[in-house]
């Protein structure tokens, strides 16, 4: 009777001891006043590219390198740019002295027509008087009107070379403009995160040379199910821990939330399964050593209860 029994106590071991094997082993509940959700970091990505054509002459791209703002990364030729700005400034020189050459001529016409017009008023008043003949005075009306079409035709070519300087002066700020194009500056703070060109290639308008990404300011998209949309502000701290620093946290805010549902994306893991559509939450990552880098997997928990603390370790809910 005694031996019959051996086999009843295995069983009831084996099913005590599997049990407790499932307690241990078994993921832990999300605790009170945390949501949970996973995605990967992302940050601002801003693709360099020229607005000109032109050979590459100079490169201070060097993946991996910290940039800041206004730091010059890129230089094209610009040889025939200057050499064309330099023709350009040679004529506006000239067309100045052609200006100015017909401001000179300009008033002396002027003065002239005044002589002219006052030496008609006194052969009219002579005429009238009979102390000079008709012919006297049509020759001082002729030589009132040469003196008149004279100041006209210096008043228009004045205005065509002033016109002619103005129109250099314009070619002059597009080549300015031109030439500023040939050296491509960092527009933030940022890393370089891709080179794509090397010294000598020729590039074309609009030809991706590189990626700089702000490595300062990354993010992380998430995902939340409806029904929890309602613990979420805008403010509230997360934590986000990423595979490759497993046993660091960093710290979080939310940043923003979508203000349209969508449905689950297909690569989203949700611990309620039964959720088919979601928000999309934001958070802001610090990320002051710029170990975060885009493409990082991560877990974020953010915390929706102030009076909840954090606890010693965040697992991520079956």
């Amino acid at each position: 009777m005694r031996h019959s029994l051996w086999p009843i106590a295995a069983v009831i071991l084996l099913a005590v001891g599997g049990y407790l094997g499932f307690l241990a082993l078994r993921p832990s509940e999300l605790p009170t006043g945390l949501l949970y959700g996973s995605g990967r970091i992302e940050a601002t990505e801003i693709r360099l590219a020229a607005e000109i054509p032109g050979r590459v002459v100079a490169s201070h791209l060097i993946e991996g390198r910290a940039v800041t703002r206004d730091d010059e990364l890129l230089r094209l030729d610009d040889r025939l740019l200057r050499l064309q700005l330099a023709e350009l400034e040679a004529r506006w020189v000239a067309g100045e002295q052609s200006v100015i050459r017909f401001e000179l001529l300009l008033n002396t016409a002027r003065h002239h027509l005044g002589n002219a017009e006052t030496e008609l008023e006194r052969a009219r008043t002579l005429r009238r008087t009979g102390a000079i003949p008709a012919q006297q005075l049509e020759r001082s009306e002729d030589r009132r009107r040469e003196a008149a079409g004279e100041v006209e035709v210096l008043t228009a070519q004045r205005v065509e070379a002033a016109a002619n300087l103005q129109a250099l002066e314009q070619q002059q700020a597009q080549l300015a403009l031109q030439l500023d194009k040939t050296v491509l500056t960092s527009p933030i703070d940022a890393t370089v995160q891709v080179k794509a060109v090397e010294v000598g290639e020729v590039v074309a308008p609009g030809q991706p040379l590189g990626i700089l990404v702000d490595l300062d300011r990354p993010r992380l998209k998430l995902y939340v199910a409806e029904q929890a949309l309602g613990q979420i502000r805008l403010g509230a701290p997360a934590r986000v821990r990423v595979n490759a620093f497993p046993d660091r946290y960093f710290e979080a805010e939310v940043s923003a939330v979508d203000d349209r549902a969508q449905f689950t994306p297909r690569d989203v893991h949700l611990p309620d399964e039964r959720a088919h559509t979601v928000f999309g939450v934001t958070l802001r990552l610090a990320n002051p050593d710029g170990t975060l880098k885009p493409g990082m997997p991560a877990d974020a928990w953010i915390r929706w209860q102030d009076e909840e603390p954090w606890p010693d370790t965040l697992v991520v809910p079956p």
